[in-house]
């Protein structure tokens, strides 16, 4: 196979001409990319035009054949003193075998530029729930798939991709459907300008990725039997690409993070219409499940207030009046009242129909206009309610408690990555009505757990549901 300089992108040139003002030398090794990348601002990651091309490795691990190199030597008039490359041994290239110049083009045009494969930081993004717990596990750079659980609109996709930012590590998310099989995950033969390619598949490239590729299943309950694929993938060893004979090894650093909304176990209330129930061998190669929740109040009401600031609404009191709509709706869908959920992207949508109509009730109801007639008019009235300050739930001053029955069910809002701290405080956990409560009597000799916004009965609640 012969590589040319003329049939390289414009961009891909411009790192060559780099690479070629300091060796010429067409045997790099990953350190002449890593220094060229801090030299230069054309890529921030060791271009995958290079590093994933199986046809430009060598038999030294970690050097890869560019011999474009010899040509943009001559296109340089004014390079500086070359530096010496390390002595390298005479190289076998490996060829694909079905890959020619038509498939260099699939790989620059699926892949080859790297960069945007690390996720943008959005500047209105709030670290909560299990943010921490995943930048952990991505830090520790050892292969742990995880298995991140939990209703809809709640951020576990964005969380990943923004640890993923954060750490500056490749995101590789694959949106998984009933249809999905062997063929989109680990790759396939393509016909390219009539030649039949053989193209890796985003699972392959996230592999071999040598910035630590992290592969992320979203939705993963919603795929069939097909994803079975993957399972010496979840083991952590490598897969074989039994279509061209080829072996591929996990690199340094390589991880795979799922999300789904149910347990893998299927969705009886119908609500995730589509979910399956998942083998169990291929979930039991998940070590660790992290559930999340939706966030708690305070931290929610941060995530209006940037969500707002990002379209130019001030408005702190819409913005405490969605997350209070939204929380007495979430309490009465865990008791049964209603089948309709507010999740927190629903609420960003609000805000972002807000700036848009000006308008908060014409925005408030575009965002639930799909749910049925009934159910619609009931979250209508109860914002109304909530808006004119007919809270539907009162909170208790602290020297409330002691003129209370002591044995007086306290509700308090705590959000998951604080149930550790309520329980040593004394909360408990009601797994029918999935809150976390506590006693009028125990707020009187300790009012820590006041912390967790308290809402006492009262016979002023007023519920439409």
């Amino acid at each position: 196979m012969t590589f040319r300089y003329d049939d390289l992108s414009k961009r891909q040139r411009q790192f060559v001409d780099a690479l070629a003002a300091k060796t010429q030398n067409p045997n790099v090794d990953r350190q002449y990319l890593l220094d060229i990348i801090e030299a230069t601002d054309i890529y921030t990651v060791p271009p995958a035009w290079i590093v994933q091309d199986s046809r430009r490795r060598t038999d030294t691990r970690g050097v890869y054949h560019v011999p474009e190199i010899r040509e943009a030597v001559h296109t340089i008039t004014t390079a500086p003193e070359p530096v010496a490359a390390p002595a390298a041994a005479p190289v076998t290239v490996a060829a694909a075998p079905t890959m020619n110049l038509a498939g260099a083009a699939v790989m620059g045009m699926t892949g080859g530029d790297r960069a945007h494969l690390i996720p943008s930081r959005e500047s209105t993004y709030v670290p909560w729930g299990h943010f921490s717990s995943i930048e952990k596990i991505l830090k520790a750079k050892i292969f742990y798939p995880t298995f991140v659980t939990g209703l809809s609109g709640n951020g576990k996709t964005t969380m990943i991709e923004q640890v993923c930012a954060k750490l500056k590590r490749p995101c590789y998310r694959v949106n998984i459907t009933k249809q999905t099989d062997e063929d989109d995950l680990l790759g396939g033969f393509r016909l390219i300008d009539g030649n039949t390619v053989w193209c890796d598949g985003p699972v392959v490239k996230a592999m071999e990725d040598p910035a630590g590729g992290v592969l992320l299943l979203d939705e993963i309950d919603l795929g069939s039997t097909n994803i079975m694929c993957l399972q010496s993938v979840l083991e952590g060893k490598g897969v074989y690409l039994k279509k061209i004979g080829r072996w591929v090894t996990p690199a340094a650093g390589f991880t795979v993070l799922a999300t789904a909304n149910t347990k893998g176990k299927g969705s009886d209330d119908g609500r995730f219409i589509g979910t399956n129930v998942m083998n169990e061998a291929f979930l039991d190669r998940f070590p660790v499940t992290l559930e999340q929740d939706y966030a708690s109040r305070s931290t929610e009401k941060k995530i209006l207030t940037k969500a707002m600031a990002a379209v130019s609404i001030d408005d702190a009191d819409f913005g405490d009046h969605l997350v209070k709509w939204a929380e007495i709706i979430r309490k009465s869908f865990a008791e049964g009242a209603v089948d309709e959920i507010i999740s927190t992207r629903r609420l960003v949508d609000i805000v972002k129909a807000y700036a848009i109509f000006d308008d908060k009730m014409t925005a408030i109801n575009m965002a639930i206009a799909r749910f049925d007639d009934d159910t619609k008019e009931g979250f209508m009235n109860l914002y109304t309610k909530v808006d004119g300050d007919d809270v539907v739930a009162t909170e208790a001053a602290p020297s409330d408690w002691s003129s209370m029955d002591p044995d007086a069910r306290i509700e308090l809002n705590v959000g998951y990555e604080n149930k550790d701290d309520a329980k040593n405080l004394g909360a408990k956990w009601d797994g029918d009505k999935r809150t976390w409560y506590t006693t009028a009597g125990h707020l009187a000799t300790d009012d820590r757990l006041t912390a967790f916004n308290p809402i006492a009965p009262s016979a002023d609640v007023v519920c439409p549901f």
